[in-house]
């Protein structure tokens, strides 16, 4: 069991990340393939992946597996990450993401290069593939790049340091080589990783930036009604909130202080458990599969309620059946593929009629059904 400790300035410091990390959904979109390119071997594993044996079988329920306890340590001011628990199996994940494996044939994953050496099927992610401050990718891959070299050492798990966070099962020239700070393998890495975004993650990106956005506006929904308690209550369905701790179930025991410095929650499309990054001088990172509501395909398409189409006419059927899921301006603007002042008018319609319901959360607004709206999609 993880436990988070806050404070009563914890709780005043919990904050919403304000869209999905792209470096991080692509080492977890990777460690998602292997998994699933593991389940469907007899015997032979994927490179980078760990022997069965070092996995952690008792945390079944769970990724979380943060380093070693918090506290002064002297020339240490980074980061510890949760790796994740090699006990899980792909049935944790999302369907969607499933299928967007399934639709990649397996080539994505055989040409990931020296980033399937880090990010192993059993749940490992060293530190610096998770770089929640970055403002998009290219800046994440920048800080990557400029990580020091004994920090790689340490995140790889090759340096002699007390409490690393695991490393990769066998790891290899290349490794080491990135761990003494060899620039060609920084170069490697960098290269490597953005050319498996690209070919992978890419072309799912506006499907999991409108799912981020659903997420985060579902989230300040819950804190807007409820409080800090309800957003940490409905986090996960098997994590456990009794003030003032945080439970996340593992297969290990880790007491983790929030330390008056916060907490910050970040969306995952490709998590299938939680990920906590201790960060000694800055708001902890818990990193949660996002909310599914187990709609829509892998692109991003929809249904259509076609037969309100002759009644609402098509687009705003369309607007109607996209809030099955409630949704921001924005983040229904995504979905329809229609304008922001679109969106805002067919909402402002719908609202109109009984079939939507429309609150202000800080700057923005949450559209989501009316039972009426409901009960209209069901029939129809």
């Amino acid at each position: 069991m993880i436990r988070l400790h806050f404070t009563a300035a914890d709780l005043r410091r919990v904050t919403l990340a304000p869209a999905a990390d792209a470096l991080s959904e692509t080492a977890l979109s990777l460690r998602l393939g292997l998994r699933a390119a593991g389940s469907r071997s007899s015997g032979a594993r994927p490179a980078g992946s760990r022997p069965a044996a070092s996995r952690d079988s008792g945390a079944r329920s769970s990724e979380a597996r943060p380093g070693p306890l918090p506290g002064p340590r002297p020339g240490r001011g980074h980061s510890r990450v949760s790796g994740g628990s090699g006990g899980l199996r792909t049935q944790w994940a999302r369907p969607a993401a499933l299928e967007w494996h399934r639709s990649l044939r397996g080539g994505a994953v055989a040409g990931a290069g020296v980033l399937a050496e880090l990010v192993t099927e059993d749940g490992f992610v060293p530190d610096f593939l998770l770089q929640p401050s970055a403002r998009d990718f290219d800046e994440a891959l920048e800080a990557v790049a400029s990580t020091p070299a004994e920090r790689l050492a340490l995140d790889l798990g090759l340096a002699g340091a007390p409490g690393r966070n695991g490393g990769p099962g066998r790891p290899g020239r290349w490794a080491h080589d990135l761990a003494r700070g060899v620039p060609s393998a920084s170069t490697a890495l960098v290269e490597d990783t953005r050319r498996y975004f690209r070919e992978s993650v890419e072309p799912l990106w506006p499907r999991i930036r409108s799912d981020a956005l659903t997420d985060r506006a579902l989230r300040a929904e819950m804190l807007l009604r409820g409080g800090v308690d309800a957003l940490l209550t409905t986090l996960g369905t098997t994590w456990r909130w009794e003030p003032p701790t945080l439970h996340l179930p593992s297969g290990s025991t880790y007491d983790v202080p929030l330390c008056g410095r916060g907490l910050l929650l970040v969306p995952s499309w490709f998590a299938t458990g939680p990920m906590v990054m201790y960060r000694p001088e800055a708001a902890t990172v818990l990193v949660y599969p996002m909310y599914d509501d187990g709609a829509g395909r892998a692109d991003g398409s929809a249904d259509r309620p076609e037969a309100l189409a002759a009644l609402l006419g098509r687009t705003r059927a369309q607007v109607l059946g996209l809030l099955r899921s409630p949704a921001t301006t924005t983040a229904l603007a995504e979905r329809a593929a229609v304008s922001l002042a679109a969106a805002s008018q067919h909402a402002g319609v719908l609202r109109g009629a009984g079939l939507v319901a429309t609150v202000r959360t800080g700057s923005s607004v949450l559209h989501s059904l009316t039972p009426l709206g409901a009960s209209l999609l069901a029939g129809g």
